[in-house]
């Protein structure tokens, strides 16, 4: 029987001796096509040159020159793997968002790239996944999963030997078809530190994809009898992975937490939600994990999802217990129901490793001797008065506090630390129906959604605009121009959930949990601020921004009458300044909303920024602006108002010798996967600067993050 189908020619096999496979060293039967390849003709025109070029042609010019440097020929094409990216698979032709497998539609896809004429004649077990997203862009003809795969060489060769002669003719393509000679294959992040004590004479580490020996140096020193005492303030990502890098290499660490471990964190954010207690050292940003611990708990980061370091701390969390389909979602998550035991389990494996750590402890000041960081003083974080302080003394201390923790911007300032305001963002958050959403965004596939259990994910949004003044904008003198407006920390079937410090202040953010399955889908639509609208404010100084957010704060709980109520406008009202209604729509806010003018929230440059971004994004998305959405008020804390500066190398501060600001907090990170990053190299800056090891280990996570880009 025949395995091609009736309508194709069949392949005449015939034994042809090519020279000796390097990977087999056998004579392979090539398949021989009976049908000339066609040819691409060439078109020849007149050459314009210079400014006389069209836009077009100079896109098509820095494209080529692109490719033409990074493209080099292929020396062996039978050996390694071959990365093949954007392979568009139909959503009729797969099966679904949490199918991780090759599919055959999957393989008809591949079969096209490399030219093979019978795709169900591919060995699955030769191809593995690296990227799965779904794209359902009103542009396309139809919503398809869109793959990167690789392609094992050798393994395809042993299954299906007829694949060598499409092999053969494969040639790099620039950002559809790359060649790595050796697989990109890292660990997580214990791996890669255990492999450098096994072997500290003979260490493998990759670079550009080959890999290369180190023998001449040692990674990891075994640490003196005395061993160096860290403090780590701070249990977010960066000061967990700081920890985990610390510990790993034999420093003995202590990690300092003003709020409480996950399971008594969960009690006290159910107490506000249920009850109105706010415990002001433990709730939805300080404690276990940090803020991010109660939110979407989003993985995507734009420092390089390929990258060694980002790809190493995925595997890092997958070890503890995240699911392993982060590794390849084009936007994984994990969700706040997953992130709890996973931060139970990085807790118990740092506590094995000897990590003393201190929950409820809150850092009141730092220990200074001759300009050098020397211990901490710390007290009771439920004590206010700090009656029951103590010192600790320690040869280094990591700050790795997040965004909210004002109380430390000012006790740095009053050792005379420079802090730097940095530009940040403020808004509103917006919330609609979720099926509204995934109208919008899939149209009569909105019904494959099922509240996250369908065949589609459930349809999120990411919309930016810069405002010029232009296109009918607000004028160039009303301040509002200049300034980009986007949506951010977009939580499809998520929740509003409140995340003030402060009784007399109010903000919110979003959250949702693994399945996305609430009715409602919320964003924060925010617009970008700097010194000058600090100033406009009467806010001066290195603390204008965090001042500047308090501002409004304070306003947003007025508006909202106390008690943790928020002040809410539809989306309608908010276009056309006016309040028509006492009733609102339901809103996913447990503690209760109040219908208010949110015009009297910002200064008018900010408010007319954020009405002329939403008229664009309802172009973007028909639908957007609509009276079933409602705009709660206020969303300030997106970034750090301030970065500590610190050296490029040793993560050390610039103001304060043994002191090493970190993490969001500090302004080098946003949001889980960057801090974490950060924290990781910090922790190997740090052990590196006690003696801890030489720089062999952060070989194979590629190039740390320079100290004045940050990039989230």
């Amino acid at each position: 029987m025949s395995l091609l189908p009736s309508n194709l020619v069949p392949l005449r096999l015939q034994t042809l001796h090519h020279p000796p496979n390097p990977n087999r060293g056998l004579p392979y039967p090539i398949p021989i096509l009976p049908y000339s390849r066609s040819q691409t003709p060439s078109i020849i025109c007149a050459k314009r040159t210079g400014k006389q070029r069209y836009p077009s042609e100079k896109k098509k010019l820095k494209q080529k020159q692109k490719q033409t440097l990074t493209l080099t020929p292929v020396d062996n094409k039978f050996e390694g793997v071959w990365r093949l990216s954007k392979l568009g698979v139909p959503i009729h032709s797969d099966p679904g968002k949490d199918f991780l497998g090759v599919s055959p539609g999957l393989l008809q896809e591949i079969a096209k790239v490399i030219e093979f004429p019978v795709a169900s004649m591919l060995p699955q077990d030769a191809f593995s996944i690296v990227r799965k997203s779904f794209d359902a862009r009103k542009m396309l003809k139809e919503p398809k999963f869109v793959y990167t795969v690789d392609m094992d060489v050798s393994k395809l060769l042993s299954l299906e030997p007829r694949t060598w002669d499409f092999i053969s003719r494969l040639e790099p393509k620039l950002g559809l078809i790359e060649h790595m000679p050796n697989e990109r294959a890292s660990g997580d992040l214990i791996s890669i530190i255990h492999d450098s004590k096994k072997n500290p004479e003979d260490i493998l580490t990759t670079e550009n994809g080959h890999n290369i020996y180190s023998g001449s140096e040692q990674s990891y020193k075994c640490p003196t009898i005395k061993k160096t005492k860290i403090a780590v303030v701070g249990s977010g990502p960066s000061g967990l992975f700081a920890s985990l890098v610390l510990a790993e290499l034999g420093a003995d660490v202590t990690l300092i937490e003003r709020g409480q471990a996950v399971e008594q964190r969960g009690r006290d954010i159910g107490a506000l939600v249920v009850r109105r207690i706010l415990q002001l050292e433990s709730n939805f940003c300080f404690g276990e994990g940090g803020a991010g611990t109660w939110s979407d708990g989003k993985l995507v980061t734009r420092i390089g999802r390929n990258s060694g370091s980002v790809q190493a701390v995925m595997k890092t969390l997958v070890h503890f217990g995240a699911p392993k389909n982060i590794l390849i979602d084009g936007k994984p998550h994990l969700g706040t129901d997953r992130l709890i035991p996973l931060l139970r389990n990085f807790r118990q494996h740092l506590q094995g490793l000897g990590v003393t750590i201190k929950f409820g402890t809150r850092v009141d000041d730092l220990l200074v001797e001759d300009g050098h960081v020397v211990g901490v003083r710390v007290s009771d974080s439920r004590d206010k008065l700090q009656f029951n302080s103590q010192k600790l003394g320690y040869d280094g201390v990591v700050l790795a506090v997040g965004h909210s923790a004002r109380d430390i911007y000012q006790m740095l300032l009053s050792h005379n630390m420079v802090l730097v305001p940095k530009d940040f963002a403020v808004g509103l958050r917006i919330e609609h129906p979720q099926e509204l959403i995934n109208r919008i965004q899939y149209s009569a596939l909105a019904t494959e959604v099922y509240k996250g259990r369908g065949k589609v994910p459930v349809a999120d949004y990411k919309v930016v605009n810069y405002i010029n003044g232009e296109d009918g904008g607000p004028s160039s003198n009303s301040g509002a121009t200049g300034r980009n407006c986007y949506s951010f920390c977009m939580c499809p079937g998520g929740q509003v959930v409140l995340t003030s410090t402060n009784p007399s202040e109010l903000c919110v953010n979003g959250m949702s949990f693994s399945r996305r399955a609430s009715k409602w889908a919320n964003a924060a639509l925010v617009a970008t601020v700097s010194t000058k609208d600090f100033e406009t404010l009467g806010c001066r100084g290195p603390l204008a921004g965090v001042e500047f957010q308090m501002e409004f704060e304070r306003k947003a709980a007025i508006m909202g009458g106390g008690n943790f109520v928020v002040p809410v406008q539809t989306v309608t009202d908010f276009m056309e300044n006016r309040l028509s209604v006492t009733s609102v729509p339901p809103s996913s806010y447990r503690l209760g909303v109040k219908a208010a003018n949110l015009h009297e929230l910002f200064p008018i440059h900010i408010t007319e920024a954020l009405q002329h971004s939403i008229s664009t994004f309802d172009k973007e998305l028909p639908g957007f602006i609509t009276s079933e959405a409602l705009l709660h008020g206020v969303e300030t804390r997106t970034s750090s108002p301030i970065q500590i500066p610190r050296n490029t190398d040793t993560y050390e501060s610039t103001s304060l010798k043994g002191l090493y600001p970190v993490g969001e907090g500090a302004g080098y990170a946003g949001g889980i996967v960057s801090a974490a990053v950060d924290g990781m190299f910090a922790g190997f800056a740090v052990a590196r600067n006690f003696n801890l090891l030489d720089s062999c280990i952060e070989s194979s996570l590629g190039k740390a993050q320079s100290a004045g880009v940050v990039k989230y």
